[in-house]
């Protein structure tokens, strides 16, 4: 099966270790994995602010690099709720563009989706030895109904135990620009969120959207906790991470930190 695989603008720009992690999964279940160098931003932050002539560029942009394609992946909800929800929406008025805009919307899939829906993964190539708990991002849980896929994965790793946190499926506070225009509210629902984290007792959260984890690692470590590892879905499925504790908060805390720095 060709898929193709698109990247998201965090993933490469703060942690390519999703992308590589994402690549071995897919590679692993049979698929053949191509990533287009030219593809950059699906559109996503200029639809939230409003920028809809910048959207539509973007995603006429992503539509031509991705509609050849058997399957596109994304290992970010947000962005796959973007593709699969707000493209159509975009070219409401321009019916060509819309009926490419549903073609690729059809087989748009956020990672953790695809590896269930339409590869029906009985196994994973990571192991875990320790607990986790995660985090529902609020693109994938309301605008792409993921929550049971994700849980379903991490079951599938050797080692690991699901700890379930209070308030599981509660924003973080990241929200792309709203952490930014509303620091204050985002710091405070952050917060709550890395409380009921730490409730859990699990050595590591874990999500799909790297926003979200990078917002809650920024929280997590002005609170004084430099223990919890902050993973991505897809370096835990994959096993594509650090082994010591130590070695990644030390060093994701620094990046952490400069994203996270607004909401404080």
């Amino acid at each position: 099966m060709r898929v193709a695989l698109f990247v998201s603008c965090l993933v490469d720009l703060m942690r390519p270790s999703v992308g590589f992690a994402t690549i071995r999964l897919l590679e692993a279940a049979g698929c053949e994995v191509e990533v287009p160098a030219s593809q950059t931003c699906c559109g996503q932050p200029a639809y939230s602010s409003g920028d809809q002539l910048a959207a539509v560029a973007l995603a006429r942009k992503t539509i031509a690099e991705f509609e050849a394609f058997a399957y596109l992946v994304v290992p970010s909800g947000s962005c796959a709720d973007q593709i699969r929800n707000a493209y159509p929406m975009l070219f409401a008025d321009d019916p060509p563009w819309r009926s490419r805009a549903e073609r690729l919307a059809g087989r748009c899939y956020e990672l953790s989706d695809f590896l269930v829906s339409v590869l029906n993964v009985d196994a994973v190539p990571g192991e875990f030895a320790g607990s986790v708990t995660y985090h529902d991002s609020c693109s994938a849980l309301r605008g792409l109904g993921i929550r049971a896929q994700a849980r379903a994965l991490l079951a599938r790793v050797p080692g690991l135990t699901l700890k379930e946190m209070p308030a599981a499926e509660e924003c973080c506070g990241f929200g792309g620009a709203f952490s930014l225009k509303f620091g204050d509210i985002s710091a405070a629902i952050a917060e709550k969120k890395c409380v009921n984290l730490r409730l859990a007792d699990a050595d590591a959260v874990v999500g799909g959207d790297l926003g979200c984890l990078l917002n809650i690692e920024g929280k997590l470590r002005r609170m004084g906790d430099r223990r919890t590892r902050v993973l991505h879905i897809a370096e835990v499925l994959a096993g594509v991470y650090e082994s010591a504790v130590a070695g990644p908060v030390a060093n994701s805390a620094d990046s952490a930190d400069n994203a996270d720095r607004d909401p404080g």
